[in-house]
């Protein structure tokens, strides 16, 4: 069944009012807004610090020059103040809706969810983009279950990237180990994150959780030089420890690239959903039964999967690199479970 695919207009200036606070961070706030010409929804980002305000620009330069389904859209900035206006995703970040339905989700929507992450990673890296910030808090749900790429702060064009990687900005825990060693940074870097990010909806908690507990710049020193991987959920299916072993492989050379992850069996595996009734808002719990059934010689189409509500339950080399990261750390604009987001200067 074809999607609805409703463009969202941009507001004219003074043609939109601003709502309540969807969420903030130590130097920004997300509202949510509405377009009085039309009466749609939006939100605005704001920053109110100059590393905020460099990020805010990097995103708007990134989301301006994408279209995709699969990442979310920019429609504008407020001129009179350091905004810009995004596409509303009514069913907040995918860290919200894990936290709302239990703290983890199911495998047969972490499949459904991982897939459309996988479709916008295959575009922005066709586009020459490597999102360096990829997690749960920075992939957003909209109404029919379909997942968007979000905030591009951190994002770098893999022709401007260089020989030097010193500017690189992330979350470390869900950083690739090439990235924090500060010598590499393409695709693959994304790749890791992305199995960093299928940990996190598995299990309710961030990538490499009982290190950082114990001692947080240990976790990171570990990651970056040791040759231990994140804990794989241990209820995961033999295709779901596949899949993030393809993802969480220490040498980038070796990972599996966006395109050759959506033919893995987790993900290219057929998945039924027979429902009760149709539910009235991706919020209402319970009103619905599913029935799953998964046949893993079939591969899905495209519309199949994202027209649904799918809710259900080598020696390191510079110790002295991952200190510098650490001392980086007022350069910030979110956080995640107390780790920050690194924002380059």
């Amino acid at each position: 069944m074809a999607r609805f695919n409703h463009q969202c207009s941009s507001p004219q200036p003074g043609k939109w009012v601003k709502g309540k606070v969807l969420g903030s961070g130590s130097q920004g706030n997300v509202h949510l807004a509405m377009n009085k010409a039309t009466g749609e929804l939006f939100t605005v980002k704001s920053a109110t610090s100059r590393i905020a305000v460099q990020s805010l620009d990097n995103e708007a330069n990134f989301l301006s020059s994408l279209d995709s389904p699969y990442v979310v859209k920019y429609l504008g900035n407020d001129e009179t103040s350091p905004s810009i206006f995004l596409e509303y995703m009514p069913g907040g970040s995918l860290s919200d809706v894990a936290e709302k339905f239990g703290g983890a989700l199911d495998e047969e929507v972490i499949r459904l969810y991982t897939r459309e992450i996988l479709c916008g990673l295959k575009y922005i890296h066709g586009e020459g983009i490597v999102h360096c910030d990829l997690k749960c808090k920075n992939l957003l749900l909209g109404s029919t279950g379909n997942v968007k790429l979000a905030d591009f702060g951190c994002a770098k064009r893999v022709k401007d990237i260089g020989i030097s990687c010193q500017d690189i900005g992330g979350t470390p825990l869900w950083m690739a180990p090439e990235v924090l060693r500060k010598e590499r940074l393409d695709f693959s870097s994304d790749i890791w994150s992305l199995g960093c990010t299928v940990i996190e909806m598995a299990t309710g908690k961030t990538p490499w959780f009982n290190l950082q507990v114990s001692n947080p710049m240990a976790a990171v020193f570990k990651i970056a030089c040791s040759d231990e991987k994140p804990q794989f959920p241990t209820h995961f299916s033999k295709k779901g420890l596949d899949f993030l072993a393809k993802c969480l492989e220490r040498n980038p050379e070796m990972r599996w690239n966006a395109e050759e992850l959506l033919q893995h069996p987790f993900i290219s595996g057929k998945s039924k959903r027979i429902f009760a009734r149709s539910p009235a808002s991706v919020f209402d719990i319970g009103i619905f039964d599913e029935v799953y059934d998964s046949d893993e010689s079939e591969s899905p189409d495209e519309g199949e999967f994202r027209g649904r509500n799918p809710f259900s339950i080598r020696q390191c080399e510079g110790r002295n690199r991952i200190e510098r990261m650490h001392e980086a750390s007022d350069d910030v604009f979110g956080s995640s479970e107390g780790w920050i987001t690194v924002r380059s200067g």
